[in-house]
């Protein structure tokens, strides 16, 4: 039993692990804050991000896949939207954790770009 508990903690922990790795790039995450105030199409992305159309096509499909993001189609466009205002309040909650450690993300080595 006790193993059973432990394999579905690491289980969890993985599907954390693996939901946060969307978060976890610059572009994706400006993607996801133009998106946060309403639906928009990858012109309007590449738009309001300054990132190149392949770029954010991309960075769309991971964020699809990983079901952060959702899409429809509105006439020849397809617009893209968050998929759970969850995800907003995330982002929201993160903005607040940094104003009180934003120090010690700032300090830390081992997750500085290269």
């Amino acid at each position: 039993m006790a193993q059973f508990v432990d394999d579905r903690k690491s289980a969890t922990i993985e599907r954390r692990a693996k939901l946060f790795r969307g978060f976890a790039d610059p572009s994706r995450l400006a993607i996801l804050g133009a998106l946060c105030n309403e639906p928009l199409a990858v012109h309007e992305l590449v738009e309001r991000t300054k990132l190149s159309q392949p770029n954010v096509s991309n960075h769309l499909r991971c964020l699809l896949e990983c079901g952060l993001v959702a899409s429809d189609r509105h006439g020849r466009f397809i617009r893209y939207r968050i998929s759970s205002p969850r995800i907003t309040v995330l982002l929201s909650d993160v903005d607040a954790l940094l104003d009180v450690v934003a120090e010690g993300v700032e300090a830390c080595d081992n997750y500085r770009e290269a």
